[in-house]
């Protein structure tokens, strides 16, 4: 009869059910950053051990080039931050260009969550595993050159200032790579960066790999844990440094979520 539909035919006067609300950005965050670490901790604890080794073992090798003073401050605090850029940025890269590669990023896509919640809680979650082995090599370089640790508290604020800035580097470039190679190759390149020209003594560089310096992110990480070494610190030096270091971490995972949204999407 005219008027009737079929049984299986939708009723086009059935109202559409809404759909689940969007997640609050901090539970969001919260569960994708307990999610990560879960997933990463079984992985990744044994190259941090790798991260750990290589720092204390570079350390070791300019100890007998670099006696003490400046160029001795920013051994030990460029090698502390070292280990941040190796897990952070390298093995952040190398994550995010194989789930782009793998098909997980649709997965995220389908979640309720903001994509800044991913890319920061996947970025807190690597920038976690840093903190062992950056306290064991500040400690070793300390001994070594002997140099102050009464104010080693700095790195409360080094850890994740330069952690985010060097995580949300290391997002980016795994998100806009366009093959997995690249990811790990651009991961890898970004950390030898962070070895040559965060590790080597400043004032003993020419002038444009300084220049090439000041544009690395863990550069005033670096600086602000080196002048924390000194006899009479510059605290107002060590805040405008973490303060840049605060900006240059914004800005990275600001460029980090604009790459994930830009991947999920295509």
């Amino acid at each position: 009869m005219a008027g009737t539909t079929s049984p299986g035919a939708a009723d086009p006067s059935a109202e559409a059910a809404p759909l689940a609300p969007r997640a609050r950005f901090g539970p969001a965050l919260g569960a994708v950053y307990r999610a990560q670490l879960s997933r990463a901790r079984v992985a990744r604890i044994p190259l941090l051990f790798v991260a750990t080794f290589q720092s204390i073992g570079i350390m070791v090798l300019l100890r007998g080039v670099v006696d003490g003073g400046d160029p001795a401050r920013d051994v030990v605090a460029g090698s502390s931050v070292l280990v941040v850029a190796f897990v952070a940025l390298n093995l952040l890269a190398q994550y995010f260009g194989q789930l782009r590669a793998g098909g997980g990023l649709d997965h995220y896509a389908t979640l309720p969550v903001p994509p800044a919640a991913v890319v920061l809680g996947a970025a807190a979650a690597y920038a976690s595993f840093t903190v062992p082995g950056t306290l064991v090599t500040a400690v070793t370089g300390c001994l070594l050159f002997q140099l102050p640790m009464a104010h080693l508290w700095v790195l409360a604020a080094v850890l994740p200032l330069a952690g985010a800035a060097l995580a949300g580097l290391g997002a980016a470039l795994g998100l806009l790579a366009p093959r997995p190679e690249l990811a790990t190759l651009c991961g890898q390149l970004g950390m030898s960066a962070a070895l040559l020209l965060g590790v080597l003594p400043a004032a003993r560089m020419p002038e444009l790999v300084g220049w090439a310096r000041d544009l690395l992110p863990s550069t005033y990480g670096v600086e602000a844990l080196a002048r924390s070494f000194g006899p009479h610190p510059d605290w107002s030096a060590v805040g405008a440094d973490l303060g840049v270091c605060a900006a240059v971490g914004v800005l990275s995972l600001a460029v980090a979520t604009w790459a994930y949204r830009r991947a999920a999407t295509r």
